[in-house]
């Protein structure tokens, strides 16, 4: 310090008190040397003294030199009141020797500012400040002045570090990209800075990658992310939409993280919408009425806008809630006016509400004053009766039948008109009441006969009234009709219709069978058929228009089977009717027609041509018809001509007789068999088959209540009937084979074609036309209507015999009429020794024989007008087997001598003068001269 060494040589022979900054007592203990500003300083060699006195104490003080001792001098101390010391130096034994002092007590200011005290009492800077070099001291402050440790001591903080100087001490901070390895204790000389990796700390975010380095990192942002150094984390998402057309117009961007997405504005979509849209793939607008053709919900238009649409309800349709849009959750619903506006039709009118609109009419018992079609402000009820008094009908018409003509009229030129029910069953009413039928009907006033014409014009309107209410229908449509006058069933299918095949209608208790699917696939997926009855209408279609002899009445109510716009002439499929009968029959023959429309060629009449009886008991008949088209179909029953008892029992006794020669016929033929000169295979199945035919037809009325049987039974005639006309063709071919050879003088051997040939065309041909007959109509075998097991005559099934029979009598006759051209020159030539009138008589004998023989005598079965040919008819064709018998058997000489053999049981002896001569049986059925 300045002035070193001091010197305290003024301080001697004084009291002396120490005070201040440099402490309150001489210390009592060595110190080296150069303490206290000097080299030598002075310490007590002796205790204080511990009382108050006035008399001091006195004692050697010591210096330290070269030791403790090496300076001595006297001094004298005292304790003076208030706890302080004073001191006396006697004498100063050398120079630069000076007091040390220091605090008995030391206080946070006993040294001062920035000075604390030591342990043993005296003054130090606090940390981090020291006296500057060659500063003295002051009575107010030892001058302590801040340390600068970061200058003075170099990598005081350690590497990738920061020192900082701070008043008192210093600050140790890591680099940036460093920390301490104790990141808890402040870095320094003995917590180094490390490099830390800030990529564990995901810096980057997850936009980016992370690349660490010493002291430092790299981020790589992905695309659709941008670096911000002021971020965190770093990498941060680009905003595409912010300000931007990326998605082009019509549309909305949502910014999505690294990426964005578009998408069109409600009522647009994307011109590729496969893709999102974009500057180039622009939203356009959708128009939602093509789209979602139901978004307005039913009964209601859908108009498009730019972006959006509109919805409007049909006219006669409002919705529920106004303030919403239209849909399928709040859609458009009918107005009724009928019930809001009472009266809106006018005063004694009928008026009906439907869907969007609605429509007037009037009561049974009037009709509008515009006809059929009515005119809002202008149509009003009139009364029938005055309709008709005003009416002023041309020559020869009645006024009844120009208003069914008006009526007629008007709704062939309103092909288009849509009509209520109420409308319709006004019509069907007024219809009936003008034509004095029906439950309106003042009086009765059509005949027994009926009134066909006025019948076939309702039928026509009718036509139309059904054709003019079929809704148009989507799916399928179902209405019912019911009152007084008409009780009417009409279904309805669209395109959309998954209906059964058949669908069932009824009227009156009476139903209809109907494949409507059928009708529809050729008629654009939709069809219609209704089915109705008219009350009345069998008086005006008497059952007297029903051609026959029988009996007639009217069996059951008359009912209609309409199919609009359908050419129904010829059906796909037949249909049925179920018709319950009036009462229960007693007798009589059930018969199914439809009513026949005047032509040129025929009148109006009821007609059975393609319709038949499917099933008949006493409570109800199916009817099964190929056609309709407003065709009415009606059940009447007729009583058969009484039955002849005469020709019954002629009938069955010539039956007998027949099957008895038969037996005789057959077993002859089966007796001569084994000789070969005779051929018997033909006329014998011939037998065979007649016989059988005949003993089946005693027996063919015994199992009509049995059905299995009664169709085996008429299946089995079937075959034997066609087996015993093949048969005969086969006898006639051979007898013309045979007529030919005689002709040429050939010599005569066995005749006839082979067996089996002749086997597989007498019963191959009859079972191919019974087995094709049974697959095509099985139900055509059974009980008919005669109530016997035979061929029904539904759907012309009976052809399934006559055709073949037909065919047979007409070979059978050419053969007949070759063989007897070939057979009179032979005859002459044979017989020239015997007689011309036996010759003739014998001839003309067997002509006939062979008429019968080969069944040409059915073609009398055309003739059945009078009771001469009905006898002729069953005498020669019950007879055919006694004709066989006569002819081959009786006639034959080879026969006659089997007879004699087998009665004189003769069989084995010889007869005298040789054997039997060669002549075959056929010969000596046209008795060949020995």
């Amino acid at each position: 310090m300045p002035g070193f060494p001091k010197d305290d040589a003024l301080l001697t022979s004084k009291w002396l008190r120490f005070t201040g900054i440099g402490g309150d007592r001489i210390v009592a203990s060595c110190l080296e040397i150069n303490r206290a500003g000097s080299y030598y300083t002075v310490y007590l060699g002796f205790s204080y003294p511990t009382t108050e006195s006035v008399t001091p104490a006195t004692g050697t003080a010591y210096a330290n030199a070269i030791n403790c001792y090496y300076y001595s001098m006297i001094i004298s101390v005292a304790l003076c009141p208030g706890g302080f010391y004073i001191y006396n130096p006697a004498s100063h034994p050398h120079a630069n020797l000076v007091f040390a002092t220091y605090h008995y007590e030391c206080n946070p200011d006993s040294c001062g500012p920035l000075a604390e005290c030591s342990g043993s009492g005296g003054c130090i800077c606090v940390s981090g400040y020291r006296i500057p070099s060659g500063y003295l001291p002051t009575p107010e402050s030892y001058g302590c002045v801040d340390i600068d440790e970061c200058k003075e001591t170099a990598g005081i903080c350690g590497p990738y570090s920061n020192c900082t100087n701070t008043p008192g001490s210093y600050l140790c901070a890591c680099l940036v990209g460093f920390k301490a390895t104790d990141p808890v204790s402040r870095p320094g000389s003995s917590n180094i800075c490390i490099d830390m990796d800030e990529c564990l700390d995901n810096v980057c975010g997850d936009g980016g990658t992370c690349l660490n380095n010493i002291g430092s990192f790299v981020c790589n942002c992905h695309e659709g992310y941008q670096l911000l150094p002021d971020a965190t984390p770093l990498c941060q998402d680009i905003d595409e939409c912010f300000n931007s057309t990326v998605c082009g117009p019509e549309s909305i961007c949502t910014n999505t993280p690294g990426a964005y997405t578009c998408a069109c504005q409600l009522g647009f979509s994307p011109t590729k919408p496969d893709q999102e849209p974009s500057e180039t793939n622009i939203c356009i607008d959708v128009d939602e009425c093509v789209i979602y053709t139901t978004i307005c919900g039913p009964d209601a238009n859908c108009t498009n806008s730019y972006g959006s649409y509109t919805c409007t309800c049909l006219s006669g349709y409002r919705l529920n809630n106004p303030g919403v849009i239209a849909s399928i959750t709040n859609p458009c619903t009918d107005i009724d006016e009928c019930s809001e506006t009472p009266g809106i039709c006018g005063k004694l009118t009928v008026c009906t509400n439907v869907p969007g609109k609605f429509y007037c009419s009037c009561p049974d018992g009037f009709f509008p004053s515009t006809g059929v079609v009515w005119e809002m402000g202008v149509s009003f009820c009139q009364r029938i009766q005055d309709i008709l008094d005003a009416i002023k009908p041309p020559k020869g018409q009645t006024k009844e039948r120009a208003f069914l003509g008006n009526m007629d009229e008007q709704l062939q030129n309103n092909t288009g008109v849509v009509l209520p029910q109420a409308t319709v069953t006004n019509s069907f009413s007024a219809s009936m009441e003008v034509s004095g039928v029906g439950p309106r009907a003042r009086s009765i006033t059509v005949s027994s006969e009926g009134d066909g014409e006025t019948g076939s014009v309702i039928l026509d309107i009718s036509d139309r009234l059904v054709a003019a209410m079929v809704p148009q229908t989507q799916n399928q449509t179902r209405i019912a009709v019911q009152t007084p006058t008409v009780d009417l069933s009409l279904h309805a299918i669209g395109p959309g219709s998954r209906d059964d095949n058949n669908v069932a209608l009824s009227a009156k208790g009476q139903t209809m069978e109907i494949n409507l699917q059928a009708l529809a696939s050729t008629n654009n997926g939709s069809a219609a058929a209704a089915f109705m009855t008219l009350n009345g209408m069998e008086s005006l279609l008497s059952h007297q228009y029903f051609k026959t002899e029988n009996t007639t009445e009217m069996f059951s109510d008359v009912f209609t089977a309409i199919i609009p716009t359908i050419n129904t002439t010829n059906l796909t499929e037949p249909v049925n009717f179920t018709i319950q009968h009036k009462k229960v029959p007693e007798s009589g023959i059930v018969t199914c027609v439809y009513w026949k429309e005047q032509s040129k060629e025929e009148a109006m009449q009821w007609s059975v041509e393609g319709c038949w009886v499917a099933f008949s008991d006493e409570n109800y008949t199916v009817c099964s018809c190929s056609h309709l088209s407003t065709f009415a179909l009606i059940m009447q029953i007729g009583e058969p001509p009484p039955d002849n008892p005469f020709l019954d029992w002629l009938n069955r006794m010539c039956v007998i007789v027949g099957l008895f020669f038969l037996a005789l016929a057959i077993f002859t033929f089966i007796l001569c068999s084994w000789n070969p000169k005779i051929n018997n295979t033909a006329r014998l199945h011939l037998c065979l088959n007649l016989f059988f035919t005949h003993l089946l037809l005693l027996w063919n009325d015994k199992y009509v209540d049995q059905k299995l049987a009664c169709k085996v039974m008429a299946g089995l005639l079937h075959f034997l009937v066609i087996a015993g006309f093949v048969w005969m063709l086969l006898e006639a071919l051979q007898l013309h084979l045979l007529v030919r050879r005689l002709s040429k003088v050939q010599v005569i051997q066995r005749d006839g074609l082979p067996r089996p040939f002749l086997y597989l065309i007498g019963y191959g041909v009859p079972f191919v036309i019974v087995g094709v007959s049974a697959l095509i109509y099985s139900d055509g075998y059974g009980a008919t209507e005669a109530k016997v097991c035979w061929l029904s005559r539904q759907r012309n099934f009976s052809w399934a015999l006559t055709g073949p029979v037909i065919v047979i009598l007409g070979l059978n006759w050419i053969l007949f009429c070759a063989t007897l051209w070939s057979l009179r020159p032979t005859l002459v030539n044979m017989k020239s020794d015997v007689s011309q009138s036996k010759d003739t008589r014998l001839i003309l004998f067997k002509i006939v024989a062979q008429f019968v023989i080969l069944g040409c005598t059915w073609i009398l079965g055309l003739y059945q007008t009078n009771l001469f040919f009905q006898v002729l008819f069953i005498i020669l064709n019950s007879q055919q087997g006694t004709f066989l018998y006569i002819v081959h058997c009786l006639l034959n000489k080879e026969v006659r001598e089997e007879y004699v053999k087998w009665l004189t049981c003769s069989f084995n002896k010889p007869k005298e003068g040789g054997s039997v001569k060669d002549a075959p049986s056929v010969s000596e059925d046209w008795d060949k001269a020995e």
